[in-house]
């Protein structure tokens, strides 16, 4: 063999030598890579997904249904119907941060709640709630018959195919308000109204507005805790007091085994434009069209969401909180403003209670996502 070519045999052994390190190198690295990329799906499925945190995304699927679709929606929430004339709001769709909420499937979730009866009870954000999940239940099955019957403060939503009954108990505050010597007196250490909501497969609650209601807009004239009776008390703390009572009633009547309860989440108002850093004085949400796409609300939650999770995270019986505050403080553009139904409507401003179709019926996915898809929410992680 020549010198030239020993030098070329030595060379081309030379180049698969370093070929060989190099894959060798390369397939090290990629089994690294994989071992830490297996690392990172583990622990995302471990720490689970909190469907609360997210976004809202422009959706042209949506609205889930229309008003015109829902013959027994309430005037005051009917917003498109009373003359709201834009339709951007209705077209965001609430999607967390590492997984997918399962799509709303109405004769599946009735389905699952053949023969069962589910409770809301609560204020009339609790009302929003509830109109909100028959509409959608309504509008995905506008043949199924349904008996829609009130009876005091009691509302009863029945699909009769599938012998399933929704029901809302309007309670302003959970604990008992009586009369007594011609006063209103609201005991917040007492809630014997509470035996109505015996007997029930899933109960959802709700309390917090009425308890900022000032002057003549208050339904009592005193509280009462024990047998000391207060002509004032800060709306928070006393707040606090019924929900302690309510927690309390829940650890000793109800029987996790046949009953799922759930409390709906303190549901915002946008009467203030300072907590969303408006660049106009003195905003509310007339005339907002858009919601805010960020994760935070600039303010950060209102006071009594810490209160509810406090008291929650005290009691032996398990409790969901449906923690629908932050998604519906990015919702500002949400409320009926001056398209609800009230006295001069036009001339008042509703920055409380929600436009259906609306923020509510994400709400209703979040339920739906809880009380029927909880397993298939942890199988759809996104890693």
């Amino acid at each position: 063999m020549g010198s030239g070519q020993f030098r070329s045999v030595n060379t081309f052994l030379l180049i698969i030598c370093l070929f060989v390190i190099f894959v060798q190198q390369s397939s090290n690295a990629l089994l690294l890579e994989l071992s830490h990329n297996s690392k990172r799906s583990s622990e995302s499925i471990s720490s689970g997904c909190d469907i609360f945190q997210g976004s809202w995304s422009y959706d042209d699927t949506y609205p889930l249904y229309n008003a015109s679709s829902c013959p027994f929606i309430e005037k005051p929430f009917d917003c498109q119907g009373n003359g709201r004339p834009d339709q951007l709001y209705l077209k965001f769709k609430w999607k967390p941060n590492r997984c997918e909420l399962p799509q709303f499937n109405a004769p599946h979730f009735l389905r699952k709640f053949k023969g069962k009866k589910i409770l809301f009870v609560g204020d009339s954000l609790s009302l929003n709630q509830w109109q909100s999940l028959t509409c959608m239940l309504h509008a995905a099955l506008p043949q199924s018959n349904y008996n829609l019957q009130k009876k005091g403060n009691l509302s009863t939503f029945t699909f009769r195919e599938y012998d399933v009954s929704l029901m809302l108990s309007r309670n302003a505050f959970l604990v008992d308000l009586v009369e007594e010597n011609n006063r209103r007196i609201l005991k917040l250490d007492s809630i014997q109204n509470g035996d109505a909501w015996r007997g029930y497969d899933v109960l959802i609650f709700n309390t917090w507005h009425w308890w900022l209601h000032k002057g003549r807009s208050r339904s009592w004239d005193y509280f009462q805790e024990g047998n000391k009776v207060y002509k004032d008390m800060d709306p928070l703390v006393a707040f606090e007091k019924g929900l302690k009572t309510w927690s309390r009633w829940v650890d000793s009547n109800v029987d996790p085994s046949k009953t799922q309860v759930l409390f709906q989440g303190i549901s915002p108002t946008h009467y203030d434009g300072k907590e969303w850093d408006a660049p106009i004085a003195k905003s509310s949400c007339i005339g907002q069209t858009r919601p805010i796409l960020a994760p935070e609300y600039p303010a950060g939650p209102p006071p009594p969401a810490a209160v509810v999770k406090k008291v929650l995270a005290n009691m032996s019986t398990p409790v969901t909180l449906l923690d629908v505050t932050t998604l519906s403080q990015l919702r500002k553009d949400g409320h009926p403003s001056i398209y609800g139904d009230g006295p001069d409507s036009h001339e008042e401003k509703d920055c409380s209670h929600w436009c259906l179709p609306g923020v509510p019926d994400a709400w209703n996915e979040l339920l739906y996502g809880i009380l029927v898809r909880n397993g298939q929410l942890k199988r759809q992680l996104i890693h």
